[in-house]
């Protein structure tokens, strides 16, 4: 039933996860002793010019959409020819392994990305075959299985997060993911601990991801400064990291390389690597084992 008369709230995600408080959860511990666990998220997208790009920074002249779109394209593309590099330095430099968000079409448009993220032993995780909201795919299904193919075939194994191009999904997103075998997902921006979502076959995990220590969000839409990176990322570890003490924590920090990978960003991204792998008490991994470490401590419902 719905907690509104007269809305039908059925068909909702928000009907497949009821209440929890944080406070009132079992204790859990964390690897090695760690209070918060902060997972990295690179996200590589493919933007075809022949269709609307996902996002601008000029808008158009005269208000009317061009196609193609070759500035906001550009954009985007300096990511990948310069700002993926950029980051990649910056975390290989710190011995950081982070979680690649990959469409599934990057790993034959952009290979060299795909195999430097491969060798470095990144984490890859399903993306979306072609950036674009999940709402507009015919057959989700079909995008889902071509995206876990692409980077099987790449890697050699089949991903076990997702997250999906804008963090859209729709009644039946879940399910679908669930089918394919992906065990979690960065969608449900929700909690500081990961969650039980039910699914069909079997549960799917919720990764606490971000839309508020991300650079879409902090650069793009609210016009900050590269600096605001570093500070609202400390900020958000400084008071995840006093209230582990008491109740575990999940911290995520994603950036996107046409934003954060630019000159004026990046040391930022540095200053924020750096002041959190200081942190005595802090665990920096993957989403993949975030969601093994909790998975071992509080299973999946049956």
């Amino acid at each position: 039933m719905s907690a509104i008369p007269g809305v039908d709230e059925s068909g909702l995600p928000s009907r497949r996860v009821p209440y929890s408080a944080i406070v009132d959860r079992p204790a859990l511990v964390g690897p090695d002793g760690a209070r918060l666990l902060v997972w990295i998220i690179v996200n590589v997208e493919h933007w075809s010019m022949e269709r609307a790009m996902p996002r601008m920074v000029l808008s158009p002249p005269m208000g009317q959409p061009l196609k193609p779109d070759l500035p906001n394209w550009a954009w985007h593309e300096y990511g990948m020819r310069v700002g993926y590099w950029r980051l990649h330095e910056a975390l290989a430099a710190r011995g950081i392994v982070p979680t690649l968000a990959i469409n599934g079409v990057v790993c034959r448009s952009y290979p060299r990305i795909a195999t430097a993220a491969r060798d470095a032993g990144w984490e890859f995780m399903g993306h979306g075959y072609v950036q674009g909201p999940m709402h507009a795919l015919p057959d989700q299904r079909a995008a889902i299985a071509d995206t876990v193919a692409a980077i099987r075939d790449f890697t050699g194994r089949a991903p076990k997060g997702w997250e999906s191009p804008g963090l859209t999904e729709t009644a039946e997103t879940i399910d679908h993911l669930s089918e394919a075998g992906i065990e979690y997902v960065a969608d449900w921006v929700f909690d500081d601990q990961p969650v039980w979502i039910p699914a069909k076959p079997r549960p799917v995990l919720s990764v606490p991801y971000s839309v508020e220590v991300n650079d879409i969000p902090m650069m793009v839409l609210q016009s900050h400064s590269g600096e605001e990176l570093f500070l609202r990322g400390v900020a958000q570890c400084d008071r995840l990291w006093a209230e582990g003490e008491r109740i575990t924590r999940v911290m995520a920090i994603s950036v996107h390389p046409y934003i954060t990978g630019v000159p004026h960003r990046i040391g930022a991204f540095e200053r924020l690597l750096d002041n959190v792998a200081a942190r005595p008490g802090v665990a920096i991994r993957t989403g993949e084992a975030i969601a093994d470490w909790y998975r071992a401590q509080v299973p999946a419902p049956k």
